[in-house]
Order: structure tokens, then C-alpha cells, then sequence
């Protein structure tokens, strides 16, 4: 759960996520286990208010992107790191020009 906002659109940011597993197989019994998942990537918006607060990041491997939509009200977020910035001066609040790019 994200308590403070301290990063804004254009930030490369760390979203380390807890993620759980629930083993099926014959071996496992259904035990459940946990692991964080780290998503690495820009911060493109920042929208809503309040509870409805959500904030997507894009990921890029080699040529493919990803996306995801992470709400700050999440209990599965355990942190944020912010790595970075982009190089370019940002100068609005929807970076959605960089889905554009190559």
C-alpha cells in the first residue's frame, strides 16, 4: 500500500508486487506460497482521487511493451523505488505520446 506519492509521470519507478501462488499439482496439495514480483518501468499517468487512485507503468523488452495499471490502495504493492527520470523535460501530466514512439 503506496502511503505518499513521490514520484511523478515521467519517473522510471520499481513496483516491487506480492504475487501468490497456489501449487496444484499432485506433489504441492494446494499449498499456497508468496513471492514479490518486480515490474520495472515509466510512470505514463497518475489519475483519480482518493481510494480511486490508480497509476499505470510501461515496460518495454526489446521491442514488445507492457503495461499495468497498479491502484495505490493495493495491499499486494509492498513498495516503490524510484531509479530514474526520462531524459526529456516533461511537461504534461498524460504521457501518452510515448506509446507512440519506436
Amino acid at each position: 500500500m503506496v502511503n505518499q506519492i513521490n514520484f511523478v509521470p515521467g519517473d522510471i519507478v520499481r513496483v516491487h508486487q506480492k504475487i501468490k501462488e497456489i501449487d496444484t499439482s499432485s506433489k504441492g496439495g494446494g499449498k499456497e506460497k508468496t513471492r514479490i514480483q518486480i515490474f520495472q518501468g515509466v510512470v505514463l499517468n497518475i489519475r483519480g482521487r482518493g481510494g480511486n487512485k490508480t497509476f499505470t507503468v510501461r515496460k518495454m523488452v526489446e521491442d514488445i511493451a507492457a503495461e499495468r495499471i497498479f491502484p495505490f490502495n493495493s495491499p499486494n504493492i509492498q513498495k516503490i523505488d524510484v531509479t530514474g527520470h526520462l531524459k526529456n523535460k516533461v511537461r504534461r501530466a498524460k504521457l501518452s505520446y510515448l506509446r507512440k514512439s519506436k
